[in-house]
This record gives C-alpha cells, structure tokens and sequence, in this order.
C-alpha cells in the first residue's frame, strides 16, 4: 500500500491554485499575440495589462512598472548591472552590496564583475547587520558609481523578515539603489514598495500558486531601468524582448490576485499551524533547534536542527515517511549542502538543518502526519557526539 503523502514545501514550489488554472486554460483561447494591431491582437494585449496590474497590485506598484520575466532568477540578473539609463542618460552603478544570506540569484551578483560585489553580514539571529552596510556605505567610492543594495524581505530558509526599510534609508542617504528580493514575502506578509523603499523589486509565480517559468522585476517607476538584459523584437517597452509567455502570464495574475484578497486570512490560519507544530516537535525532541525563532518570521516557516540529524538523511527520513520537506533552498538541481544561510548566522553549517514551509492547502492533518514522522526520525537519530 502507497504511504500518504504531505506536501510541507511551499517555499520552495506552491501546487498551481485553482484560479490560475482556470485562467490559464481560458487564456489558451485566446489565439492572438499581444504585439498584433487586430482584434486578436488587442484582446492578448488586454489580458496581459489585466494580468500586470493584478501583479503591480500586490506590491503596491505602478501596473507600468511591472516587466514579466520568466522567473526570478532572469529578473535578478535583469537588475543586477552597473549599466542603467536615466531617461535616455546612462547611469552607472559602481558596486553591488548584498547580504550573506540571499539566494543564490543574488548572491552571484548577476552582471557585475566578481571584484564589484561585497557581501554584508548578518547577526547571529540571522538579520543584517545594519551597522556593517552603514561602514560599507561610508567606505564607498562614489566615483566609481552609485551603490547597490540586494536584500531579500524574507529568507527562503529561515523565513526571517529583514529591515529593508531600514537599510532603504541608509542606502538612499549615499544615493544609492535597493533591490528586494520579495518572491518569499509576496503573499505572506503585505509588501508595499514605497514603504519598503524598494527602487526594484524581484517576485515569482510558482511561489504563489501561479505557474512555474514567470516572474516580474518591478519598478519604482519609468524613469530609471537597466539596459536589457534580452534584446531583440522590443516587447515589455524593451525592457525584456521575446513574445511572452502568455498563458503563464495570466496564470501569475490570478494567483497574485488571488493572493492579496486572502492575506490576511491565510496569514492567521498558518499561523496558528505552525505554532502547533513547532510546539509538538518541541515535546518530542527537547533538544531541537529552530533557527531564526527569536526574531519576526513569516507565519508558514520553520528551519530547524535535530542535533546528530544530517540534513540529507532526515531529507530522506521524512520522504520515506511520507513528508515532503527539504534542507533548505531548492534552487540547486536537487543537491543536498551545507547552509550558507547557517553559516553566515554564525552556526555550525554541518549541523543540518530541515525546513517545513506550509501553505494555504496545508490542513490540521498534515501537521499530525509531520509530527508523526518527526517523532519516528527524531528518534532513530544518532545521540550527539556518536560517530556516523
């Protein structure tokens, strides 16, 4: 007999909801390309300006500045240049800073040169370090070009909520430029980006419950953009070339919508799961570790140690179980390593480290089958200090 399964992995992918499904579907019959003059054409066209202000929405943008992309990754490295224009002046940025603890995307620093990027600390309760990028800022040589600041809102791993606000003001006293990595806060928590501060920001579809391969870079206006990344027949007012992918366009725009109006609501409701299944696993290891605890979170994320339990071996565990979780970001073609996010906390990063992200499907029962099978591996671990 198949084991049940339980899905507790929504940061790293949310199943398609059923709203952006049905808009997808009905998108297929829409024959025309949105770059088209006729009839077909306009009806494409309108659907997608419905679908950028359903995404501009969630952020509190402007629909105008909202550029789809096929996903996150293409949007960061849409952004992260030393090349912009102004209007049609060029401007240069001259170094890109980005906290010890973002993705991947980011954390390579996109197109700047290797010696054009530096990495700024975070504290041992995984925020940034704030008085680390006020040296860093002070230290920068303006004539080289304005700064650049990558902070993600909320951590992939941790589900840690960041001061974006905060560095917003330290960055745009020297001049410089903030790009928010929202694609784990979007839905969750409210995003705005005035009040962030955000002159960018980067948010995907597959975490929302829209569809895999889109995503959008949203602007703080018209003005100020980077040189294209894609170039070619000038769609997306040339900012990103390529006919778009339509169906899964309108998808994101569903499920960003989709999103917003149940906020709040979801927001309370995973809450209060989590809060039970930290509070279970808890009474079933004395010992465990969750990282980030101490500090603001957003409501479905928890990253955890079981002391003796290596990340890839508890992975299997509860997979076997029954559980799909993971060992933190899923963007690494399914390897298993240690955690720079842990690392840069100032953690042993060979500990292990799980994480169990819930969404709005996530039911009473499945946080009875996780503490079920957290129970079962948690007891088949190691004792500390025992060799593997």
């Amino acid at each position: 007999m198949a084991i049940a399964r339980t899905y507790l992995d929504w940061n790293a992918t949310a199943p398609l909801s059923r709203a952006a499904r049905q808009a997808m579907m009905d998108a297929y019959d829409l024959p025309g390309n949105a770059s088209s003059v006729h009839g077909e054409g306009r009806a494409a066209r309108a659907a997608l300006a419905r679908a950028r202000a359903q995404v501009s929405a969630l952020v509190g943008a402007d629909s105008q500045a909202v550029t789809f992309t096929s996903g996150a990754t293409e949007a960061a490295n849409m952004v992260l240049t030393p090349q912009f224009r102004m209007g049609r002046a060029p401007l240069a940025v001259g170094h890109l800073y980005v906290s010890a603890i973002e993705h991947p995307a980011l954390r390579e620093g996109g197109r700047f040169a290797p010696d054009s990027v530096s990495e700024i600390p975070v504290t041992r309760t995984g925020l940034l370090d704030l008085d680390a990028l006020t040296n860093a800022l002070e230290a920068h040589d303006s004539n080289l070009g304005l700064p650049m600041l990558a902070l993600m809102l909320v951590n992939n791993e941790t589900g840690v909520i960041q001061p974006v606000a905060d560095a917003a003001r330290l960055l745009h006293a020297k001049g410089g430029l903030l790009v928010v990595d929202a694609v784990q806060a979007v839905g969750r928590i409210p995003v705005d980006m005035a009040e962030l501060g955000a002159d960018f920001l980067i948010i995907s579809s597959h975490k929302i419950g829209g569809p895999k391969g889109v995503g959008a870079l949203v602007a703080r206006g018209e003005v100020m953009m980077p040189l294209p990344l894609i170039r070619g027949g000038g769609q997306e007012k040339g900012h990103r070339s390529g006919t778009e992918n339509f169906p899964g366009i309108i998808g994101f725009g569903a499920a960003a919508e989709e999103a917003l109006a149940l906020l709040g609501e979801r927001s309370v409701r995973i809450g209060g799961l989590r809060f039970r299944l930290e509070a279970g696993m808890r009474a079933l290891a004395a010992d465990l570790i969750v990282h980030g605890a101490d500090v603001e979170r957003v409501a479905n994320t928890t990253f955890f140690t079981l002391p003796g339990l290596k990340s890839e071996t508890g992975q299997i565990a509860f997979d076997l179980e029954g559980v799909a979780l993971s060992a933190g970001a899923a963007c690494a073609s399914g390897k298993v390593g240690e955690s720079h996010v842990l690392a840069a906390m100032g953690c042993d990063p060979g500990l292990g480290a799980l994480r169990i992200s819930l969404g709005p499907d996530t039911t009473d029962t499945d946080i009875d089958a996780a503490l079920v099978a957290f129970g079962k591996v948690a007891g088949r671990r190691r004792p500390a200090g025992q060799a593997a």
